[in-house]
């Protein structure tokens, strides 16, 4: 244990790492839930993806662990599943079987320019500052999701986003996790997030049996599930002739699911190394190149199998901030996500939104002490920072705010006379960004 992970190096022990791996896998299981139900909007069998959902997480999160000893898990991300979706199958009018084609592609790809270092540079081209911004960002946005899972934040037609019903039994349930789990925080409870979540969870089940209250975590009539049939694996196959039927759009959908992938799993790396003490004094990430190959030996597998892009996870942060600093942790998730495929009932009842939300918004709060190390007295990076920040959350997505960000960097340092410090790939990326909000978005 001590020769792979470093344990003793990382200041960590196997008692910790275990937890932080339980803690973020208690983070992500709503996605077990989440990716089969948008997915199979478009045709797919809930249960096969399902499947895929469960052991495309565990193998890449194991290989993460493995490979690049990060504390970071992976599962087929939210946001690209509802791209798959909403964009590629309805708007494009692909099937589904044809945009499982284009994930595959695009994870061939990422794999080549992973395998050759072009992903390491540009991840390392990022300068510090907003790199501090992008996992400030990243915090703040998942708080955001968690919020408007839980229904403390919804939608209103005249202030866009309003407080949601604190009448509600959930928004109830989550508020009171959340001062909860904030009051272990203060009172350097070990692993209080996860502590958190379990006594949320319980409360949760508790209510919904003492008082029957709706939409409570409860527990399943029965734990352990027998079906392990999965239709999709290899399906991505039948859908290449029906791809490149229309090369133009084939490239459109094969270029979105490249860039969301790209810089939601850059946007998490460079967060998750930030708080665990994995940057260098030139502000580049430690053992990277390895990290980026375990993500795109993800996307392929999951691809294969039957679901959407696999990313590494933002919700490991919840596993970092519980002590997770090495790829144990990620292993132990990887583990669980096997796990989950014979206790999926279990799973699905009493992981809710309202148990996850208080991980989300406590995460979401120790993230934002990124902004503490921005240099707000300088106008560049109070300008790229801010920018990334707002739009990440205001835009619901954490890549178009990383792409503004560049954008307002290269011209904030135009503009202060200091074209010549900025790097020649942060200049290319800024053309990509910007052919990108003209033709796509």
């Amino acid at each position: 244990m001590e020769k792979l992970f470093k344990l003793k190096e990382k200041n960590t022990n196997i008692r910790t790492e275990l937890v932080a791996g339980l803690t973020t896998f208690l983070a992500m299981a709503y996605i077990l839930g989440v990716n089969p139900a948008i997915l199979g909007e478009a045709g797919m069998d809930g249960h096969s993806v399902f499947m895929a959902t469960a052991i495309s997480a565990g193998i890449a999160s194991i290989v993460m662990g493995v490979m690049a000893n990060y504390p970071v898990a992976l599962a087929p991300g939210m946001g690209v599943n509802a791209l798959f979706t909403y964009t590629v199958c309805f708007a494009m009018h692909f099937t589904w079987q044809a945009a499982l084609a284009a994930v595959f592609i695009s994870g061939v790809i990422f794999l080549l320019i992973s395998v050759t270092g072009i992903r390491k540079m540009i991840i390392n081209a990022i300068p510090k500052q907003l790199k501090l911004a992008i996992g400030a960002g990243i915090g703040f946005f998942i708080a955001f999701v968690g919020l408007k899972n839980a229904g403390i934040i919804i939608a209103n037609e005249s202030t866009f986003v309003a407080l949601g019903d604190f009448t509600e039994p959930q928004v109830l349930l989550s508020l009171v996790g959340i001062l909860i789990t904030l009051a272990l925080l203060c009172l350097k409870v070990p692993a209080a997030v996860f502590v958190g979540m379990v006594i949320t969870a319980l409360m949760g089940i508790a209510c919904g049996i003492l008082w029957h209250f709706e939409g409570m975590p409860v527990l399943p009539e029965t734990y352990i599930a027998l079906d392990f049939q999965m239709d999709t694996v290899g399906s991505f196959f039948s859908g290449f002739s029906e791809l490149f039927a229309s090369p133009g759009t084939a490239f459109v959908a094969i270029f979105s699911f490249l860039f969301v992938d790209f810089f939601d799993t850059a946007g998490t790396l460079v967060a998750v190394a930030n708080r665990t003490g994995m940057v260098d004094e030139n502000g580049d990430l430690e053992n990277v190149e390895k990290a980026l190959l375990a993500d795109s030996i993800g996307t392929v597998v999951g691809s294969v199998l039957g679901t959407s892009t696999v990313t590494s996870f933002v919700e490991s942060t919840s596993g970092v901030e519980v002590g997770g600093r090495t790829g144990l942790s990620a292993i132990t998730t990887g583990i669980l996500f096997f796990v989950s495929v014979l206790f999926s009932p279990l799973v699905l009842a009493t992981v809710t939104n309202a148990v996850t939300a208080p991980a989300l918004v406590v995460v979401g709060v120790l993230m934002a002490q990124q902004l503490g190390g921005i240099d707000w007295d300088n106008l560049v990076s109070a300008a790229s920072g801010f920018v990334t920040i707002i739009v990440m959350i205001l835009g619901y997505s954490i890549s178009n705010g990383i792409a503004l960000g560049f954008i307002t960097y290269a011209l904030t340092m135009t503009a202060s006379g200091k074209v010549k410090n900025v790097n020649p790939i942060i200049w290319a990326l800024v053309v990509i960004f910007i052919l990108y909000f003209a033709f796509l978005v």
